[in-house]
């Protein structure tokens, strides 16, 4: 964290009701798996954001009965201006190939829930913090959407 970046605290924006839905749904599956918790003294607050996706989980019908995918996701780029970036390189993938090229086996490796996977130290989950309707809650696991999510990864 820059230390000269003071903390920002984002305030919620209205949501209409199909995608307040969409939200609380979102809420009680983190909730329930114990992904997010709920947090009250947060200097760092960033906003819940909606957007439509081609394919997913979380599918509604529209109001012409058509169905919609909807990927709910925290707007960090706030926390992530005021963050020091990690500079590890990542590999070319043309580099990777070339080093796997002849070997007799391979393993694929799917990252399910991606960053999810990544636990956060109980002293930095505070800046995940983000708003919605039913509450103010922060991650304990790597949420998308955080700059040095990738290197991490």
């Amino acid at each position: 964290m820059e230390e000269e970046i003071k903390p920002i605290r984002q305030h919620q924006r209205r949501l209409n009701l199909t995608i307040l839905d969409v939200v609380k749904k979102e809420v009680t599956k983190l909730l329930a798996t114990g992904t997010i918790y709920p947090i009250s003294d947060s200097q760092w607050v960033s906003l819940v954001q909606i957007v439509l996706k081609k394919f997913g989980m979380t599918v509604t019908k529209n109001q012409q009965d058509e169905l919609n995918t909807w990927r709910v996701y925290i707007d960090y780029r706030r926390l992530n201006q005021a963050t020091r970036k990690d500079h590890f390189p990542l590999p070319f993938i043309d580099q990777v190939l070339e080093k796997l090229s002849g070997k007799p086996h391979y393993c694929f490796l799917d990252g399910f829930s991606g960053y999810m996977q990544i636990h956060i130290a109980p002293k930095d989950q505070h800046k995940t913090t983000f708003t919605s309707p039913f509450g103010t809650f922060a991650y304990t696991w790597m949420p998308f959407g955080l700059c040095n999510a990738p290197s991490v990864f």
